[in-house]
C-alpha cells in the first residue's frame, strides 16, 4: 500500500514510520519543512528507498497541490496540544478540513486519526478540539475514518512519561493540585504502535471509533507512586484544593521539562477522567494483550538506559519558542552581528574531538562552568523559556531538528565536521553556536568555536555587553576542554 503519513517528525510519527516500512508499505511523509526531515535511526538501510518526503503546510491549501493522489491510506497525526496559539481550536479544524478536501481528490480508502479519550462531561478545550477534528475528518466523501482514542501514553520520550518522571525524581515531598485524583488508563507506546498498524486496511475498523487503554485504571497520584516504587524511591504526596489551574500550570512548568503552553494544556485536560468505554473497546475488532503500567515503565527505562530513545515530545517545534521556519537560519548572517570566535589547534585524533563535540549538553554538560549554564537555564525558565531540562534525545547521536538543552540542532554533519546550534532560549535577538574542525594545508587541524548573536534593538545590545565579561571564562574554557576531555593529558 502507498501511505501518506502526516506528523512524520513528531513523537508518534517517528516511531510509526519504521513499522510501516517493515510491513512492506511505501510511505510518503508530509512535513512542513523538508530540510529538517531525517529518516529514523531505527529504519534499516534496505527499507529507506520505500520512504519519501513531501513538503506541505496543512493551513495553506495551495501547498497541498504537490501531495500524491495515488495513496491508499493516510495517517492524521497532527495536533497542537503543545502549541501556544490561542486560536488552535479553529486552526486544528481548518487543518483537518483542508486535509479532508485533499482526501476527496485521492483514491484513499482509509484515514486513521489518533485522538484522545473524551467520555467525560465538561471536556477541556483540547479534548473538545480532538472531537471536533474527528467530526471534520469523518466528512470525507470516499475515505472511511478510523479513530483511535488513547489515554495517557507511556514510553521513553513521551511527554506524559517525562513529566511524571521529572516530578518523582525531583520532589521527595509533593503538595499537588486535586487533579491528581482524576483517573486514566495508561497505555504503553509499544501497544499504541501495534494498534496503529493493526487497524490499517482492516475491514472491521473502517468507519469505526475505538477507545484504547491498558489493563490498569489509575489516578495520576497512583501513577506517580507507581513510578516511584519502580525506581525504589520513597515519595509523599498531599493534594490540596487551593491551587488554581494557572498556579498548577506554573507548578508543572517549573518542576518539569515541559513548556508552559503544554503545561497549561495538560492541567486543563487532567480535570477529565480518560478511561476507556467498554462499549467502544478495540478488543472486539483487534484482540491484543496490552502491557501493564509497570511493564510500560520498565520498558521505557530500559530504552533510556540502553540509549535507544527513538523520539521525544521535545522533537516537536512547539516544545519551545522557535519559529516554524527556523531552518532559514542555517547560514549565520554576517551583518549586524556580534561574534566570539575561538580557534585552537590540536594534535589529538579528529574522531575523538568530534565525539566530544557530538556529546555536548545533556548529562555531560557544556565542558566549562556548568553552574553558569544552569543559572542561565533557570533564568530562562522564569521568563517562560524552555530552560535546560529538555536535555537531549541521545547521549552520543545528533541530527538536524534535535532539541539540545535550550538549543536546537540546525546542522549535525560529521562528514564536514560541523555542528551548528540555534538558540531556543528567551533572548532579545537571535543566537547561534557553531563548532567546526578546520583542516589546514599542512595536515594539522584546529577547532573553531563560533558564538554569533544578532541583537534586536537597544535591549539586544545591552544583553550582549552584559554577558560579555563571562565570555572569556566560558568560551575559552569550552574550546580547551572540548579538545582535552577524555585524553590522557586531561586525566593526569
Amino acid at each position: 500500500m502507498k501511505i501518506l503519513l502526516t506528523g512524520a517528525t513528531g513523537y508518534i510519527g517517528q516511531r510509526l514510520l519504521p513499522g510501516l516500512a517493515e510491513a512492506g508499505h511505501e510511505v510518503v511523509c508530509l512535513v512542513r519543512d523538508a530540510r529538517r526531515f531525517a529518516l529514523p535511526d531505527t529504519l534499516p538501510e534496505a527499507l529507506r528507498p520505500q520512504v519519501s518526503a513531501v513538503q506541505c503546510d496543512l493551513l495553506k491549501p495551495e501547498t497541498l497541490a504537490d501531495l500524491p493522489l495515488d495513496i491508499d491510506a493516510a495517517y492524521y497525526l497532527v495536533h497542537s496540544m503543545s502549541g501556544g496559539d490561542k486560536d488552535f481550536f479553529q486552526l486544528e479544524q481548518d487543518s483537518a478540513r483542508n486535509f479532508t478536501q485533499y482526501l476527496d481528490r485521492t483514491g484513499a480508502r482509509q484515514v486513521i486519526y489518533l485522538s484522545g479519550i473524551a467520555n467525560d462531561h465538561d471536556l477541556s478545550v483540547h479534548l473538545r478540539s480532538r472531537s471536533a477534528v474527528e467530526d471534520v475528518l469523518a466528512g470525507a466523501q470516499k475515505t472511511q475514518l478510523t479513530v483511535l482514542r488513547a489515554s495517557i501514553i507511556i514510553g521513553s520520550g513521551s511527554a506524559s512519561f517525562e513529566i511524571i518522571r521529572d516530578i518523582v525524581e525531583k520532589l521527595p515531598v509533593m503538595v499537588t493540585p486535586r487533579w491528581l485524583n482524576s483517573r486514566c488508563q495508561p497505555l504503553g507506546i509499544r501497544d499504541v504502535m501495534f494498534y496503529l498498524v493493526a487497524v490499517l486496511d482492516n475491514p472491521a475498523c473502517l468507519g469505526q471509533s475505538f477507545d484504547l487503554g491498558g489493563p490498569d485504571v489509575l489516578t495520576y497520584k497512583e501513577m506517580l507512586l507507581g513510578l516511584a516504587a519502580q525506581r525504589g524511591y520513597k515519595r509523599w504526596i498531599m493534594t490540596v484544593p487551593v491551587l488554581t489551574p494557572r498556579l498548577s500550570s506554573w507548578w508543572l512548568y517549573l518542576v518539569t521539562s515541559t513548556s508552559f503552553s503544554l503545561a497549561q494544556s495538560l492541567v486543563e485536560s487532567l480535570k477529565n477522567d480518560t478511561v476507556a468505554d467498554p462499549a467502544r473497546s478495540i478488543a472486539r475488532a483487534v484482540p491484543h494483550l496490552c502491557m501493564s503500567y509497570r511493564q510500560a515503565l520498565a520498558l521505557a527505562f530500559q530504552r533510556i538506559e540502553q540509549n535507544e530513545v527513538v523520539s521525544s515530545w521535545s522533537d516537536a517545534m512547539s516544545s519551545g519558542t522557535l519559529r516554524q521556519n527556523y531552518m532559514d537560519a542555517i547560514q549565520i548572517p554576517k551583518n549586524g552581528m556580534f561574534f566570539d570566535r575561538q580557534l585552537r589547534p590540536f594534535t589529538r585524533p579528529v574522531a575523538e574531538v568530534l565525539d566530544n563535540i557530538w556529546r555536548i549538553g545533556g548529562e555531560r554538560g557544556w565542558y566549562k562552568t556548568d553552574w553558569l549554564w544552569r543559572i542561565r537555564g533557570l533564568m530562562d525558565k522564569l521568563v517562560g523559556g524552555v530552560g535546560l531540562r529538555r536535555g537531549r534525545r541521545s547521549p552520543s547521536r545528533l541530527r538536524a531538528g534535535d532539541p539540545l538543552d535550550f538549543w536546537r540542532v540546525l546542522v549535525a554533519d560529521r562528514a564536514t565536521k560541523r555542528l551548528l546550534l540555534y538558540a531556543e532560549m528567551r533572548l532579545p535577538g537571535e543566537a547561534w553556536l557553531q563548532f567546526r574542525i578546520v583542516d589546514n594545508e599542512d595536515g594539522t587541524h584546529a577547532l573553531e568555536q563560533l558564538a554569533a548573536y544578532r541583537p534586536e534593538g537597544l535591549a539586544g545590545r545591552l544583553y550582549w555587553y552584559s554577558v560579555l565579561p563571562f565570555h572569556g571564562i566560558i568560551f575559552k574554557g569550552m574550546v580547551k576542554n572540548l579538545l582535552e576531555f577524555g585524553s590522557p593529558a586531561a586525566e593526569k
